[in-house]
């Protein structure tokens, strides 16, 4: 090695678990302070899971539209304290569908150009033994910390 350099990141995306507050807020503290520390943009996302709408909602437009108000409200909420924070490049996004981490991984990320992908630690026993932050360790192409 001849010349250090310092690896920095200039596309931060968070995942965003409503249902998991204590995890989910210390990503958001640590993805605010890496994102202001590299001034690097921070996409904040979140996915309305298929699983997390019953048959009865399915067949009920304006209950699957309550759900994403709901979701983007959250993500909504996230966005507008990490610009109060000082990120100068904020980002909101839902996605409705498919698997948590397919969608964060298949779509998400590339579509937001992420270089770093930054979750919390599911809750116990929150997706039982198919942990979505595992999942997308073990998935991800690029650099993905969990916080606890």
């Amino acid at each position: 090695m001849e010349k250090f350099e310092p690896l920095t990141f200039q596309r931060i995306l968070l995942t965003v678990d409503p249902d998991d507050s204590k995890s989910t807020q210390r990503a958001f503290r640590y993805a605010v302070t890496m994102a202001i520390k590299f001034k690097a943009s921070l996409g904040i996302c979140s996915v309305l899971e298929n699983n997390d709408i019953n048959i009865y909602d399915s067949l009920t437009p304006s209950k699957i539209e309550a759900k994403r108000d709901q979701l983007r409200e959250v993500v909504g909420g996230y966005a507008d304290c990490a610009s109060n924070a000082g990120v100068e490049d904020v980002t909101p996004i839902i996605s409705v569908g498919g698997s948590i981490d397919d969608e964060i991984l298949d779509s998400i990320a590339p579509k937001f150009q992420a270089d770093l992908l930054i979750c919390g630690a599911d809750a116990t026993g929150e997706h039982g033994n198919r942990s979505i932050s595992v999942k997308l360790v073990k998935k991800s192409k690029i650099s993905t910390i969990i916080i606890r």
